[in-house]
């Protein structure tokens, strides 16, 4: 590509310097033209032997450029010149000699002539007149064979100092590939080892620019695609851990299910809840799963009073023993709706799990700041420390909780999916015989 920049770029360099010389030399013959006028005007010649001899004298005394030359025509005759010693394209019975010679109007022209060592001219012809009547002519002539000499040399200078540019770019080029191309290859070695059973394999990023955004791109995808196969395998570690249980429980009877009309419908009422069982566990594998989605949230602009009232009304349908509402916020927040009521009731079951049916549960809302926060406590029997922080995890249970309680313990895991896709947080305060409150935690805008 380079070189070829410098092919096509010789060219016009050379047209341009071309351009730039031939307005010096139309420059340099119009500030002639302009001295010859100035001395006239300063000498003014009375007669035309007065003026043969101002232009005598003018040409003695102007100090010639080496491709320049001064013509003086009078009476249609080859007067003097300067120098004197004129090419045979321009002496005395020349064709250009006899165009100047029939000159009678000022005259700037351009003409190629047969002369190797001249190639051709660029002159400007101007009239002498005096008291109105025209005695001769004033030329001056550039050569075109120097101007050309002049461009060439000057083409060749900067086509050398292109050609040595030429190779130490291509040496910084080929230098400096090799490191641009690292990362590259770095990513093509880290794609090469990736299979299946192990996604960890990443690319260093090193300083800035677009390959190092590709490289952080490119791990940004890697981790992405990592989660989702661990996500993917916990599912189907969890599932079949989860549905191994009932499965079992539901086969076992189905075994020994004898011909007794009052067994089969204890049975099969067996069967009904094991299956419904499963129906939930796979509903909150499903949640889980998409929780880590884009789609997952759709946010909206909520009431909060109004949406807390919702909440209470809820809850009350749910709790077993007494429920209070504590306070609710005003204003509104931009938030998924559904998503909130869904963590706020898993929240309310898990209490209500927990409360004897003379305790009390109660939910709220309040707005501190920038943030809106929801709660729901209850006069329960409590968390122990080590175990509030254990318990939003998957299955887990708190070690105390030794009684069968509904569900496969995803509850509290699907609240702290929610309110991270929420971009939230949770917080649990707690002790043993105490009871607990549960805080979900919101920015009252969405993060951008």
């Amino acid at each position: 590509m380079m070189t070829a920049f410098v092919s096509i770029s010789i060219p016009v360099i050379y047209f341009a310097l071309f351009q730039l010389v031939d307005q010096r030399l139309q420059q340099d013959i119009a500030e002639e033209i302009g001295e010859l006028h100035t001395d006239l005007a300063v000498a003014q010649p009375q007669n035309s032997t007065e003026l043969r001899t101002f232009f005598r004298e003018y040409l003695q005394a102007e100090r010639m450029e080496v491709d320049q030359f001064l013509v003086v025509i009078f009476d249609r005759q080859f007067f003097d010149a300067r120098p004197n010693d004129l090419p045979p394209s321009l002496a005395p019975g020349s064709q250009l000699m006899n165009i100047w010679q029939q000159i009678e109007q000022p005259s700037q022209n351009r003409l190629s002539v047969a002369d190797p060592e001249v190639e051709g001219v660029v002159y400007v012809a101007e009239p002498i007149r005096l008291q109105g009547q025209q005695l001769g002519v004033f030329v001056v002539v550039h050569l075109v064979a120097d101007e050309r000499e002049e461009t060439v040399a000057a083409v060749q200078v900067v086509l050398k100092a292109m050609i040595l540019l030429l190779l130490v770019a291509s040496l910084i080029a080929w230098i400096a590939s090799g490191k641009i191309l690292k990362p590259l290859r770095s990513m093509a070695t880290a794609a090469r080892n990736i299979s299946e059973t192990d996604l960890s394999k990443r690319i260093q990023v090193e300083g800035n620019g677009e390959l190092a955004d590709v490289a952080q791109t490119f791990n940004e995808m890697m981790d992405r695609l990592q989660s989702s196969f661990v996500s993917q395998r916990n599912f189907i570690n969890d599932a079949s851990h989860e549905l191994r249980t009932p499965i079992t429980i539901i086969r076992g009877h189905l075994e020994l299910l004898g011909d007794d009309p009052k067994e089969q419908s204890e049975v099969l009422a067996i069967v009904d809840d094991e299956l419904d069982r499963m129906s939930r566990f796979v509903n909150d594998m499903l949640l889980l799963v998409k929780a880590g989605q884009p789609d997952f949230v759709q946010l909206e602009t909520v009431n909060l009073a109004e949406l807390t009232e919702e909440l209470y009304l809820k809850a009350k349908a749910i709790v077993k023993c007494d429920c209070r509402l504590d306070r609710k916020a005003s204003g509104t927040i931009q938030i998924d709706r559904q998503r909130l009521t869904q963590a706020m009731m898993n929240l309310v079951v898990n209490a209500n799990q927990h409360t004897p049916g003379d305790g009390l549960i109660a939910l709220g809302s309040v707005k501190d700041n920038d943030t809106v926060r929801f709660w729901v406590r209850d006069t329960g029997i409590g968390i122990d420390a080590e175990d509030q922080q254990r318990i939003f995890k998957r299955f887990a249970r708190a070690k105390h909780n030794s009684g069968r309680t509904e569900g496969a313990g995803l509850g509290l895991a699907i609240v702290q999916a929610i309110v991270t896709a929420l971009n939230g947080k949770v917080s649990v305060v707690s002790s043993p015989g105490q009871g607990s409150t549960f805080a979900l935690i919101f920015p009252r805008e969405p993060a951008q």
